[in-house]
């Protein structure tokens, strides 16, 4: 969504951004009363926080599956206001939102588990991830339980997709962007427009958007095997997704290749 994200109060005057807090109140004075003074501005990073000190706090007195309802609610709640626009600018595929999404899945499992016994290798991992998740630290590949390997590929497929849709909606954004400022001293070289002494990228380039669609190809193959893959391979996908938007933002040639390699290389076998 755009917003206009640079805000001045209108009862005292302090300036201050939304980008930043998150919050339409004004930080000097509490008032909600503002108004926008730059450009609407594509932002969908929704400031939203990520705490799950309560539901830790409750593992020596709930069970586990109760532990893992409340985590989901958590993980969901988080995961849908977060987004890697963060006004006008393309931010990366970050840790915690991956926590948070493998913790979903995990979680999802797990609170069904009355219809089975859960088995000591799922519920160490499930409190590993319960641990460490809102600081953005995710169990390695050699820890993921058999079993839950599904569950870490499928989270890692749906939040390579969802970074997918936002680099789309970033380049949609900066062509709008070029169409209208055609008057205001940009350059439009190669389908770039220079800001602040760099150039950002306002069209995908052939090779990124052949990139970009084998990214969304081994996102299908991995929701197709229902995420039944290595864990390795999830991670190498979330690397060239990662690599990819480095290629794309930064005009970063070596970062693309890698993401093709990485592509190249998968195997899902």
């Amino acid at each position: 969504m755009k917003i206009r994200g640079e805000r001045e109060c209108s009862e005292c005057g302090t300036l201050w951004s939304y980008y930043e807090t998150g919050s339409v109140g004004c930080p000097a004075c509490g008032s909600i009363r503002s108004v926008g003074i730059d450009e609407r501005t594509e932002h969908t990073d929704l400031e939203t926080p990520f705490d799950l000190t309560a539901v830790r706090n409750a593992v020596d007195e709930e069970p586990v599956e109760d532990l893992a309802s409340r985590a989901r609610d958590e993980c969901q709640t988080y995961v849908r206001r977060r987004g890697f626009i963060n006004g006008g600018r393309l931010q990366p595929l970050d840790d915690d939102y991956l926590a948070a999404i493998e913790l979903l899945h995990v979680a999802d499992i797990v609170r069904r588990t009355r219809e089975y016994e859960l088995s000591d290798d799922e519920e160490l991992y499930f409190l590993s991830l319960l641990g460490d998740a809102d600081r953005g630290e995710r169990p390695p590949v050699s820890e993921v339980p058999q079993s839950l390997r599904n569950a870490r590929g499928l989270a890692y497929a749906a939040a390579v997709d969802e970074y997918r849709r936002e680099i789309r909606t970033w380049i949609d954004d900066r062509t709008e962007q070029r169409t209208q400022n055609r008057t205001q001293g940009q350059s439009e070289r190669s389908g770039r427009t220079e800001r602040n002494g760099r150039t950002a990228p306002t069209t995908l380039t052939t090779v990124e958007r052949s990139t970009l669609e084998a990214l969304g190809e081994h996102v299908t193959r991995t929701r197709m095997l229902d995420g039944d893959v290595e864990p390795r391979t999830a991670e190498t996908l979330v690397d060239a997704a990662r690599d990819l938007a480095t290629g794309i933002r930064d005009d970063d040639d070596s970062a693309l290749a890698r993401a093709q390699d990485r592509l190249e290389r998968l195997s899902f076998g």
